[in-house]
C-alpha cells in the first residue's frame, strides 16, 4: 500500500526491516528521513529491543531462535503483507544474502532493497564470484573452482598447495564458516566446523579452498551502482583488525596504500560489479599481502556494519542511496569522491576480551555514551537494553572523525575514555588498549591476525553481571492491531504464580556442586551444540571436550583437569555463563 502525503504529495513508502539491533535502527532513521513508515518485527527476546520501540509499527516474530525468527521467510513475508509494507529492507546478516528471501519478497509485489537475486546468486556464492573475477582480470590467490565435496578434498589441497589454507563458507560472510588450518592435523576439524558454522548462520555448508595470505591487511571498496548502469565507487577502508576473522575496528579511507594499489582496488571493483550487472549498495574486499600482493576476496551483496566510516568521509548517506536506488532513482554522485577528512569505527560487542573475546548476554545497567566534536554514535541498545544470547554480539558503533588520522585518534582516545558500559563485558577496554598502540597508531603494523599473534597488552577480566534487584513494576507486551503496546504490572500481583521453566534452559547451580574443582563450567551462555568426548570417557587437561554455539559463533569447551568425564547437561540444551555442565572425576 503506498500512501499520498497531503502536503507534499510525494509517495511515502511503508519500509518493513528485517533485522535487528543497531542496523535496524540506522534503518529506521533513514527511513525517517525519507519521510517513509517504518515496520519492525522482533523475536521474542526482543520485545523491549530499541529497534521496536523506534518503528512506526512493531510485529512479533513468535520465537526465539534465529531459523524461527530472522531467518523465517514466511513469516516475514506474512507480516510484511499484513503491515502493508512496499519495501523490504534486509539490513546485513541474516537474509540479507540469501536468494530465496529477495525472491519472495519480489514475488509478493514488494521492492526488495539490494541486488537483483541473479546477481546475489552469482556473487553470494563465492566460487562463482571468484570465477566472475577471473573473467575480468582481478587479482587471485590460488583456489578451487568449486566447492569441496568431503574433507579428503581439503587435505589433498592442503597437501598440494602447502599450509596456511583458507575453508570458508561458499554462501555467506562476516567471518561466518571461515576457518584458518595452519597444521596438517587440525584440517579435517576445522572443515567440519567450517560445515557447522556455514549451515548455522546461513543454511548452507558448502565450502571452498584457498591459500592463505601470511599476516595481510584487509581492504575494501564501497561500491554503489543504479539501475540506469552506473557504478561508483564511492571509497576504500581498512578493516584489517579482526577477531575470530570478523572485524573488531575499521577506518576510511584505507591508510598506508600506495595510489597504485588504490587504483587496482577501485578498477577491479567497478570491472566486477558490471559484469554483475551489479544494482544498489555492495562491498567489493580484498586481501592485501605484506610484500604489496592484491587478491581479490568475495563480494558482500549487502549493506557493510562498517558503512558509516564511508558516510562520514565523503558525505553519501548509504542507506539513503539504497532507498533511491529501489525506487529506480539515479545515483546521487557521478564519480568517486575525494574523502574529506578521516573516520575510525569501534564495533562494540559485548564480548569479554580478557578471555578469548567470549560474547555475554545479560542487562546494561549502564550506557553512558560519549559526544563532541567528532563523535557519531549508532547503537541498538540503551541502559536497561537486555542482550540475548542467541543474536549477535553487537550491540553498537562508535565512529570518530578527524580532520585527519591523527586527530581521529586524538578524539578516539577521548571518546573511549568517556564512554561507559556497566553490566555486561564490552570490548571497550581492548578498544583503549588499541588506540594507545605503536602498531595502530603509528606504523600501521596490524593485520587481520595481528590479535592472536602479536597483541600482548594485558587486559582485565570483565566482572559477570551482578543479578538486579526486582522492579516494582512488572513489565509485559501487547499488540493490537499491529502496534506494539507495554504493559506494567505490580510485582506483587504476580507473587503467587508459578513460571513455566523452559526443560532446555539450565540455571546455576549453587551449594557445594557449584564451588567443586570438579565442575566444568560452560564458558558463554548458549546451546552444547555438540559432546566432543563420550560420557564417562577418560580425559586430559587441555582436551576439546564439547563446543558451544553463542551469538552465531562455536566456542570449545576446554578440559581443565585429567579424570574421567560425567556429562551433566544434554547436547542441544541451552545453558547461561557458569552453569555447571560437567565433572570431570
Amino acid at each position: 500500500m503506498l500512501i499520498m502525503s497531503e502536503s507534499s504529495q510525494k509517495i511515502t513508502h511503508k519500509v518493513l526491516i528485517a533485522n535487528r539491533g543497531e542496523i535496524a535502527v540506522r534503518i529506521i532513521r533513514a527511513c525517517r528521513d525519507m519521510g517513509f513508515l517504518s515496520i519492525a518485527v522482533y523475536a521474542d527476546a526482543d520485545i523491549d529491543a530499541l529497534h521496536a520501540q523506534m518503528a512506526d509499527e512493531a510485529y512479533g516474530l513468535l520465537g526465539n531462535l534465529p531459523s524461527e525468527t530472522y531467518l523465517d521467510i514466511a513469516k516475514i513475508i506474512t507480516i510484511a503483507k499484513k503491515a502493508g509494507a512496499t519495501m523490504v529492507h534486509p539490513g546485513y546478516g541474516f537474509l540479507s544474502e540469501r536468494v530465496e528471501f529477495a525472491k519472495s519478497v519480489q514475488d509478493a509485489g514488494l521492492i526488495w532493497v539490494g541486488p537483483n537475486p541473479e546477481t546475489i546468486e552469482i556473487l553470494g556464492d563465492k566460487v562463482k564470484a571468484r570465477q566472475l573475477a577471473l573473467q575480468v582480470g582481478a587479482p587471485l590467490v590460488v583456489g578451487t573452482k568449486e566447492p569441496v565435496k568431503d574433507v579428503k578434498e581439503v587435505v589433498e589441497f592442503a597437501h598440494t598447495h602447502g599450509l596456511p589454507i583458507a575453508i570458508k563458507a561458499a554462501f555467506g560472510g562476516g567471518g561466518r564458516g571461515l576457518k584458518v588450518a595452519w597444521h596438517k592435523d587440525e584440517v579435517e576439524e576445522l572443515y567440519h566446523s567450517a560445515v557447522r558454522e556455514a549451515t548455522a548462520a546461513f543454511g548452507r555448508g558448502e565450502c571452498f579452498l584457498e591459500q592463505f595470505l601470511h599476516n595481510p591487511r584487509h581492504i575494501e571498496a564501497q561500491i554503489i551502482a543504479d539501475k540506469l548502469g552506473n557504478v561508483v565507487v564511492v571509497g576504500t577502508r581498512d578493516c584489517s583488525l579482526q577477531r575470530r576473522n570478523q572485524k573488531l575496528i575499521e577506518e576510511s579511507p584505507a591508510p598506508f596504500i600506495s595510489e597504485h594499489v588504490e587504483q587496482q582496488i577501485i578498477q577491479a571493483s567497478i570491472a566486477i560489479c558490471t559484469k554483475a550487472n551489479y544494482v544498489g549498495v555492495g562491498t567489493v574486499e580484498f586481501l592485501l599481502s605484506q610484500d604489496g600482493k592484491l587478491s581479490f576476496l568475495e563480494v558482500n551483496t549487502r549493506l557493510q556494519v562498517e558503512h558509516p566510516v564511508t558516510e562520514e568521509t565523503t558525505g553519501v548517506d548509504l542507506v539513503i542511496e539504497q532507498l533511491r536506488i529501489a525506487q529506480g532513482l539515479p545515483l546521487s554522485i557521478a564519480q568517486t569522491p575525494k574523502p574529506q577528512g578521516h573516520a575510525i569505527e569501534f564495533r562494540i560487542n559485548v564480548e569479554d576480551a580478557a578471555n578469548g573475546f567470549l560474547p555475554v548476554a545479560g542487562m546494561i545497567t549502564r550506557f553512558d555514551a560519549p559526544t563532541g566534536p567528532g563523535v557519531r554514535l549508532d547503537s541498538g541498545v540503551v541502559a536497561g537494553s537486555s542482550i540475548p544470547a542467541m543474536f549477535d554480539s553487537l550491540i553498537a558503533k562508535l565512529i570518530i572523525v578527524g580532520n585527519n588520522r591523527q586527530q581521529a585518534i586524538a578524539r578516539a582516545r577521548r571518546a573511549l575514555a568517556e564512554f561507559s558500559i556497566e553490566g555486561v563485558a564490552c570490548v571497550l577496554p581492548f578498544d583503549r588498549a588499541v588506540i594507545e598502540h605503536p602498531d595502530f597508531c603509528d606504523d600501521f603494523n596490524v593485520h587481520t591476525r595481528w590479535i592472536e599473534t602479536e597483541f600482548d597488552t594485558a587486559i582485565a577480566s570483565a566482572k559477570r553481571q551482578v543479578p538486579q534487584k526486582e522492579e516494582i513494576l512488572t513489565h509485559t507486551f501487547i499488540e493490537i492491531d499491529g502496534k506494539r503496546c507495554k504493559l506494567g504490572l505490580p510485582a506483587q500481583l504476580l507473587a503467587g504464580l508459578s513460571l513455566q521453566t523452559d526443560v532446555n534452559l539450565a540455571t546455576p547451580s549453587c551449594g557445594k556442586a557449584a564451588l567443586s574443582e570438579l565442575i566444568v563450567p560452560s564458558p558463554v551462555s548458549g546451546s552444547l551444540f555438540k559432546w566432543a568426548i563420550n560420557d564417562n570417557q577418560r580425559v586430559n587437561a587441555g582436551d576439546v571436550i564439547a563446543i558451544m554455539e553463542a551469538m552465531k559463533m562455536e566456542v570449545q569447551v576446554i578440559a581443565h583437569r585429567h579424570g574421567v568425564l560425567k556429562q551433566i547437561i544434554k547436547e542441544g540444551n541451552y545453558v547461561n555463563a557458569d552453569v555447571a555442565i560437567a565433572e570431570i572425576v
